[in-house]
């Protein structure tokens, strides 16, 4: 049975199209935030794979200067600094909020799982204003391994002491869903614009287009 609920934080709470007129500030493009954010999750995902770790503050750094290359262009520090710390004030997604005090009010444990690291990850709750609303936020950080590696989903399941398989995941990235089912947790994919699931291997056993139309579905079949 389900027991405690994970929930990626980044795109699957919090909206980062708030960042786009940063982009368009610096590039004239908006359309370079989404590329900073894939171009950051490459570089993170890399260190991974090769053993040579990269927290997520390190790799959006660098990320905005592979992107200021490609666009002919520079950023120094200062650019560079303002544009990461943008990160840590991102307004939640409208139905957020409500959807999590909804679950928030069931037996289920709420936790907070991110990729990026501890302080940027509170603050970014508390300044969303649904920091109270978990139980715990908890890092990838801290086991020097990122999503979707298993080692962050069975840090919440030794953190609440649960099997794996009590645990379920929320996210809007395929590759999150992905990870948390091999770790052996369940999974809910939230589709956000532009988000699909991946075809290949298991596949999470909700999908919903917004959080409350998932957290009616959580409550309906984890909270029987």
């Amino acid at each position: 049975m389900t027991r405690v609920l994970a929930f990626d934080v980044n795109e699957t709470l919090l909206d980062l199209t708030a960042l786009d007129p940063a982009f368009e500030a610096l590039f004239g493009n908006a359309a370079f935030r989404a590329q900073w954010f894939t171009q950051m999750l490459q570089l993170s995902f890399t260190g991974g794979i090769t053993g040579s770790y990269v927290d997520f503050t390190t790799a959006q750094r660098a990320a905005l200067h592979m992107i200021a290359q490609r666009a002919g262009s520079s950023l120094n520090d200062e650019q560079v600094d303002a544009t990461v710390a943008l990160m840590s004030s991102l307004p939640p997604h409208p139905e957020v909020p409500a959807a999590l005090g909804r679950l928030a009010a069931t037996p289920l444990h709420l936790v907070a799982l991110t990729n990026s690291v501890q302080d940027v990850a509170e603050q970014q709750l508390r300044n969303a204003g649904i920091r109270d609303l978990f139980d715990r936020v908890m890092s990838a950080d801290t086991v020097r391994r990122l999503k979707p590696a298993p080692e962050p989903y069975l840090s919440v399941a030794t953190a609440f002491d649960v099997h794996p398989a009590d645990v379920r995941l929320i996210a809007a990235h395929s590759w999150d869903v992905t990870g948390a089912l091999h770790a052996g947790c369940k999974a809910a994919f939230l589709q956000r614009s532009g988000a699909v699931l991946s075809p290949i291997g298991p596949q999470p056993d909700i999908v919903a287009g917004n959080l409350e139309e998932l957290a009616d579905l959580i409550i309906e079949r984890d909270c029987r």
